[in-house]
C-alpha cells in the first residue's frame, strides 16, 4: 500500500525514519514531503495514487479528495477535522481518523497560561521592565477564589478544570453530557447563558461544528461581567471575533487570551483582535510542544498500523 505524509510532522528525522522503515519492511511504500503547501493542486499532486494520506491542519477539501482515485484513508495528525472534506470521505467510503489526545495536556497548560497572562498583565509588565518603568498600573488579580466556566468538558476541558481546581477556583461547566470527573471536582453544570453571566473566567474547549460555530456570539458576550476574561484555545469559529474585539475595546469585558482565529495565522493587520485592547494573542501554538509532536506521530502511525490490520482506530467517519 502507498502511504504519503503530505506535510512535516515536526519530529526528528531519525524518529520519522523508524516509522517509515517499519512500514517498508512490511512491503508498503512510504513517502514524506518535507515542506507544507496549502495549494490544492500541489496537495493533489503529492497525494497522487496514494491509498493513505497523512495530513495535519492543512485544508484538504472535498474537491481534492474526489480527485484522488485510490485514496482509502485520511489520517489526520490533528484533533479537529473540520478542515477535511468530510462529505467526499462519506461519498467514497474513505476512513477518516484523527490524533485525538496528543495535545490534551499542552492545550490545557496554555489555557491556564493565557489566563495568568491576562490577569497579571504579563505582556505589559514585560514591556514595563524593558522600558525602565515600574509596577504602576499593573495590579493584577488571582485565580484563587474566582469562578471559572468551562465550555465543553471533553478530555481537554476536563484537564483544564483540574488545573483551575488546583489553583483554588470554583467551577461551572457547560456540555452536552455531564462528566463524573467534573462533578468530582465540585463543578456545577449550568446553561451556557448562566455560565457566561456568573463566570469570572470563561475558557472554551469545544470542536468546530455547525452547532458550535458562532456560539459565543455578541449576545453571549453581552452576558459577561465587565471584569471577566475570555480564553479561547479551542477553534476560532466558535467565537464572533469581531464582536469580541468590540466588547474589549468598549470595556464590556476585561481581557481575552486567544490562540485560535477564524483563519490560520499570519493574521492581517486589520484583523479585529490584532488591535483590540487587553488581549494576549498567540499564533495557534497551544498544541505545539516537543512532547506533543512525538505523541502525535505515535498516534498517527498507530492509526496506519490499525487500518492496515483491518481494525481502524480513532475513526471519525
Amino acid at each position: 500500500m502507498k502511504i504519503t505524509l503530505l506535510e512535516p510532522l515536526g519530529i526528528p528525522a531519525d524518529v520519522l525514519e523508524q516509522y517509515a522503515a517499519s512500514l517498508r519492511e512490511r512491503g508498503h511504500v512510504f513517502f514524506a514531503c518535507d515542506t507544507r503547501s496549502t495549494d490544492p493542486e500541489e496537495l493533489l499532486r503529492r497525494t497522487g495514487d496514494s491509498e493513505i494520506a497523512v495530513i495535519a491542519n492543512t485544508p484538504y477539501p472535498d474537491e481534492l479528495i474526489r480527485r484522488a482515485p485510490r485514496l482509502r484513508m485520511v489520517d489526520v495528525a490533528f484533533t479537529g477535522i473540520d478542515h477535511i472534506g468530510q462529505t467526499a470521505c462519506r461519498e467514497r467510503g474513505i476512513t477518516l481518523c484523527n490524533a485525538a489526545g496528543y495535545s490534551t495536556g499542552c492545550v490545557a497548560e496554555l489555557a491556564l497560561g493565557l489566563t495568568v497572562a491576562c490577569l497579571r498583565f504579563v505582556p505589559a509588565a514585560d514591556q514595563a521592565a524593558r522600558q525602565g518603568k515600574t509596577s504602576a498600573g499593573l495590579r493584577g488579580r488571582e485565580i484563587r477564589g474566582k469562578t471559572v466556566g468551562i465550555v465543553g468538558t471533553g478530555a481537554i476541558g476536563t484537564a483544564v478544570a483540574r488545573l483551575f481546581a488546583a489553583f483554588g477556583a470554583r467551577l461551572l461547566a457547560f456540555s452536552r453530557t455531564e462528566k463524573p470527573e467534573l462533578l468530582a471536582l465540585g463543578a456545577q453544570y449550568v446553561s451556557l447563558e448562566e455560565l457566561m453571566e456568573r463566570s469570572d473566567i470563561v475558557t472554551l474547549h469545544v470542536p468546530a461544528t455547525p452547532q458550535t460555530r458562532g456560539m459565543i456570539s455578541a449576545e453571549m458576550l453581552s452576558r459577561m461581567q465587565p471584569t471577566s476574561v475570555l480564553i479561547n484555545t479551542a477553534r476560532g469559529a466558535v467565537v464572533d471575533n469581531a464582536a469580541l474585539a468590540a466588547a474589549l475595546n468598549e470595556g464590556r469585558i476585561a481581557a481575552a487570551g486567544v490562540d485560535v482565529f477564524d483563519m490560520e495565522p499570519p493574521l492581517p493587520a486589520e484583523y479585529p483582535l490584532v488591535g483590540a485592547r487587553n488581549t494576549v494573542l498567540t499564533p495557534h501554538v497551544a498544541f505545539l510542544t516537543e512532547e506533543s509532536m512525538l505523541r502525535r506521530a505515535e498516534i498517527v502511525f498507530a492509526n496506519i498500523d490499525a487500518f492496515l490490520a483491518g481494525t481502524p482506530q480513532n475513526v471519525c467517519l
